[in-house]
């Protein structure tokens, strides 16, 4: 709707032309001797007023395209893909959607890239999503058919150090000994700023600058803070300048240990996202995504150029 703004551009038009100048007139010693007459007006149109006159009205057209959110469908049939996607499974998936001939793009996040800039393709335009897609909060919705086919990507593997200070440091060592997987455990005796986990369970405070994102408690009176510590699910935990404090004793068997290692997964690490299911999204008329026009930026950086252009030809006109 803001396209019917457009008459807009006859103010400055209408503008331009009310602007007179006044004719010089030169004193004349006989001009005593002539009848009065009263200084005639004309319009004078010089090249600096026209060329200030297209700027204003393309500072004008530039404003309304930006509040009409212009966008140029130009794109075909393209392949969202997301990063670190295995080329093989990629070839197979294209071949077998019958995208062959079409673009491939590479983005982050591939539905939320479409969603955004999703009238930027043509109507008849086909759209494949293929990768490690991480599954939206609700079922997205767009304007074209979407074919989605997903991959889980495997854990990147990754190192944690453990630092064990107890006793009974046999039993808390079975509990990292039976983990398998991308995730290496390095388990000490001696803790360091390295450690992302310190099991204390001795009676001896630990060292004054000693600190680690997390500590399991064994004795509690190493810990004051522990005394009065909230307790949730049977466990009883608190912050403290070290880090958190978790109250915490060696499991007694296999199901005790899984429960401790869960939990510590689950509370203390950011969770890792679930991959979507391979799909076909139909297209809707409802879009409840954002989106933006892609030539928002290029129409911005022009309406600035052309408001400094304008201000420069206005001052100079009245000079």
């Amino acid at each position: 709707m803001w396209w019917l703004a457009m008459p807009v551009l006859l103010l400055p038009i209408w503008w331009h032309r009310q602007k007179r100048e006044r004719s010089n007139a030169q004193p004349l010693a006989t001009a005593r001797f002539l009848p009065r007459a009263d200084p005639q007006q004309q319009r004078v149109w010089r090249w600096t007023d026209r060329l200030l006159l297209l700027v204003r009205c393309l500072l004008l057209a530039g404003v309304i395209a930006l509040l009409a959110d212009v966008t140029l469908p130009w794109r075909g049939d393209t392949v969202l893909v997301a990063p670190g996607t295995d080329a093989a499974w990629l070839d197979r998936q294209v071949t077998d959607a019958g995208f062959s001939g079409a673009a491939r793009i590479t983005v982050a996040d591939p539905l939320g890239y479409l969603a955004l800039h999703e009238r930027e393709w043509k109507a008849s335009a086909r759209l494949l999503v293929a990768g490690n897609v991480p599954m939206p909060a609700l079922r997205p919705q767009f304007r074209h058919k979407v074919e989605l086919r997903t991959l889980a990507a495997p854990l990147p593997a990754s190192e944690h150090r453990v630092a064990v200070v107890s006793k009974r440091a046999p039993q808390w060592r079975v509990l990292f000994a039976a983990l398998d997987g991308p995730q290496k455990f390095v388990v000490t005796d001696t803790a360091d700023a390295k450690s992302e986990l310190i099991i204390w369970d001795v009676a001896e405070a630990p060292p004054a600058g000693l600190h680690a994102p997390l500590w399991w408690v064994g004795d509690d009176s190493a810990f004051p803070e522990l005394r009065s510590a909230r307790a949730v699910d049977g466990m009883r935990y608190a912050d403290s300048a070290r880090g958190r404090l978790w109250s915490a004793t060696p499991p007694a068997d296999a199901s005790a240990a899984r429960s401790l290692f869960e939990t510590w997964q689950r509370l203390h690490y950011a969770p890792v996202p679930y991959t979507a299911p391979s799909q076909s999204i139909a297209a809707s008329t409802v879009q409840t995504a954002p989106a933006a026009g892609a030539l928002r930026d290029i129409l911005l950086m022009a309406l600035a150029a052309l408001f400094a252009l304008e201000r420069i030809l206005a001052h100079a006109s009245r000079r």
